[in-house]
């Protein structure tokens, strides 16, 4: 991905379902205008999800998906339709595309109740208009159908508008770190670049820190952890904020001055991405498991781990010094998530910036709805270094609630 280019995880995401040879290909190219997915007669042509990242006017940075069809058959057409419904968990807006040739639309009616009870906003689509005599401009539910052509483009742009009315356009109701900053507060940020770092390259959250706090009219001061102390002592005036990768919280804590606001990068995304109250809350758990109890270990990229990687070896390292007791982990990585979680006493997950918004929202009310804490990187090692406490000093509310 360009560093110019807005993230996937920030991106409207925009499914598009239906049945087998509805034309949910042919629609995708229509509507960004290139040959994104293979159109076929030949039913089943597409069957993983395909993702294209785009911008679309008057919308804006969006991520279409192209999805396999509702109705398909067999073993693996179950398993397809299964990975089909699993990108509702992260879809902003769903297109339901239908045919004028099928006349049993159970497939799509049970589709649309699932995408209700998630509450996300659709259209449905009559594809393939140019073929028909007659145009039905209601569903079976009286609901309104937009006409499009993707062979000859009649309504695209029609549903292109139509699309950048149904989003909810409301922005986040934080900024990863702006709304912390008054213009020309300094921002330290301690990035330590060793094997795990990527080369070349600062990571996605870093990125995104870096430009918040530029957007804010802060200043942002970029340094390694064994550096930090000496910015400091250069500094005329004490920095507003420290923000620091997780893993050296403990080293960036000592050499960060009381009076100093200090939290990671971490609990920025959970306060971002996620629901920082709920995750805060889950951390206490940890002083209740008992010995051999499973922890789910999840995180939103795949990358090649390192011989110290911090999800399969740091962190059930430092949970075991911290308690004194043996625990089973289990690990998921990228779209994978567990769909059962009834063995699961504890959820501890990345800080979710390769996951947009309504997915990882999605993955914690599953742990709520299953009635098992769940908690992110940055806020677990705060809190097995003793330090969480002072992290939440940026969030009042948050830490009020921790502190009571």
């Amino acid at each position: 991905m360009s560093l110019n280019k807005t993230p996937r995880s920030d991106r409207t995401h925009i499914a598009i379902f239906g049945k087998r040879n509805a034309g949910k290909s042919s629609l995708i190219n229509a509507l960004t205008n290139q040959q994104i997915s293979i159109v076929s007669d030949i039913a089943g042509t597409t069957t993983d999800p395909v993702y294209k990242s785009m911008e679309l006017l008057p919308l804006g940075p969006v991520v279409f998906i192209d999805t396999a069809g509702i109705d398909d058959i067999g073993n693996l057409g179950y398993l397809r339709i299964q990975k089909t419904k699993s990108v509702l968990n992260k879809t902003d807006i769903a297109l339901i595309v239908i045919d004028h040739l099928f006349e049993d639309y159970s497939n799509e009616l049970e589709l649309i109740a699932t995408i209700k009870e998630k509450k996300i906003p659709y259209i449905i689509v009559q594809n393939k208009i140019d073929l028909v005599t007659s145009v039905n401009t209601q569903f079976l539910n009286d609901e309104p159908v937009y006409q499009v052509s993707s062979l000859t483009n009649i309504g695209i742009e029609s549903l292109k508008n139509a699309i950048a009315k149904k989003v909810d356009n409301k922005e986040n109701k934080f900024q990863i770190v702006g709304d912390l900053l008054k213009p020309s507060d300094v921002v330290v940020m301690v990035v330590p670049i060793d094997k795990a770092a990527p080369k070349g390259r600062l990571i996605l959250p870093q990125q995104q820190v870096i430009r918040d706090c530029l957007e804010s009219d802060a200043t942002a001061i970029i340094t390694k952890e064994h550096e930090l102390r000496n910015v400091l002592n250069n500094l005329k005036q004490p920095p507003k904020m420290v923000i620091t990768d997780s893993q050296v919280f403990s080293r960036v804590s000592a050499d960060t001055p009381r009076g100093v606001l200090l939290t990671s990068f971490s609990i920025l995304f959970a306060r971002y991405k996620g629901d920082l109250e709920t995750l805060i809350k889950g951390v206490k758990a940890i002083d209740s498991l008992k010995e051999d109890d499973t922890i789910l270990i999840s995180e939103g990229c795949t990358h090649h781990r390192q011989s110290d990687d911090i999800g399969t070896v740091k962190i059930p390292r430092w949970l075991k010094e911290y308690s004194g007791k043996n625990f089973n982990f289990e690990h998921t990585t990228g779209t994978d998530y567990k769909s059962e979680l009834d063995n699961v006493k504890l959820i501890i997950h990345c800080g979710a910036c390769m996951l947009n918004k309504k997915e990882m929202s999605y993955r914690i009310e599953k742990a709520i709805d299953s009635n098992i804490p769940i908690v992110n990187y940055g806020i677990l090692i705060a809190y097995l270094k003793g330090i969480l406490p002072r992290a939440l000093e940026p969030f009042p509310y948050e830490a009020m609630l921790y502190n009571n």
